[in-house]
């Protein structure tokens, strides 16, 4: 009897660690705990990782947002940063908003864009244009940001980006080919949100949702160089059979970049990116990590 009991403790034990395990894991990647764990303040010094900014040299910080944990992330910034914030924007998908002092919420539509989401993206443009070179752009980035802050170039309108992506989804192109396909039709994406900011410092904080965390995949990559191309935009189309159904003015816009009379994302090298840093705040990686420290810590 005392064998049964004694496994059954066992059996116990191992479930309570399982739990515990899996739970760092979670915890370690909620949005606002993974903010605060990489922001941190005393006084005039923050502290943003590894990278040191004294406040009393930074004339404004704006901060700005998108993705489906946009809110919990910015709630985060805001408890640190207080009354140093001088304006900001974070829009997430619909239902996941809430209010917040300093930043306004906006919220837009997933996975399909809609004309809300446009109008955000046009105050987010506008903000970003009014920063100079002493400011410091805190921007947050989650998952579902390429389809909650679209941002039609000139020449496209929304409802055919909106067609675009029902067409790349229902064919069954990879998360990438679709990035790709929107940076090559938006105002921000690819780089671009970090070409809108400079010559300010901008210092983004990314929660992942992407396998193997590429920075130029996590909602289209606004604040890192694009490694994609028109040419790749067009083998997609070409991969997918798409000539035939895509409208046209997309169609134009690729073969126009192809020729170069449509000007490139921004790539890795350009000035826009020489005050910019990019940090990962959460990941499938680092919440793993979170669980093996755990198992660890419990013996295993």
């Amino acid at each position: 009897m005392w064998r049964k009991d004694l496994r059954k403790d066992r059996i116990e034990k191992l479930l309570e660690d399982a739990k515990s395990i899996f739970f760092a894991g979670l915890d370690a990647v909620e949005p606002s705990r993974a903010v605060r764990k990489f922001l941190k303040r005393k006084g005039d010094i923050l502290k943003i990782g590894e990278k040191v900014y004294d406040l009393k040299k930074i004339k404004r910080v704006f901060v700005v947002g998108v993705g489906k944990a946009g809110y919990p992330m910015a709630k985060a910034v805001e408890e640190v940063l207080q009354d140093r914030i001088f304006d900001g924007y974070v829009v997430v998908k619909y239902g996941y908003g809430g209010k917040l002092d300093k930043i306004k919420v906006l919220e837009s539509s997933h996975p399909i864009p809609d004309e809300a989401g446009v109008r955000a993206a046009e105050k987010i443009i506008s903000l970003l244009k009014k920063t100079e070179e002493n400011d410091l752009v805190v921007c947050l980035i989650s998952g579902g940001g390429s389809a909650i802050l679209p941002s039609p170039v000139e020449g496209i309108t929304l409802e055919e980006k909106q067609e675009v992506t029902k067409l790349l989804l229902e064919c069954g192109a990879s998360i990438e080919e679709i990035n790709a396909i929107r940076k090559h039709l938006s105002k921000i994406k690819g780089g671009q949100l970090a070409k809108l900011a400079y010559p300010s410092y901008l210092h983004t904080l990314i929660l992942s949702d992407v396998v193997g965390d590429r920075l130029d995949t996590i909602a289209s990559g606004p604040t890192v160089p694009d490694s994609t191309t028109f040419k790749d935009c067009w083998q997609i189309v070409k991969k997918y059979d798409l000539e035939k159904r895509l409208p046209s003015a997309v169609l134009n816009r690729f073969k126009e970049g192809l020729e170069g009379k449509v000007e490139e994302t921004p790539k890795r090298g350009d000035p826009f990116f020489s005050k910019v840093v990019n940090l990962i705040v959460g990941s499938n990686i680092l919440a793993l990590k979170a669980s093996k420290e755990k198992a660890e810590n419990l013996g295993y």
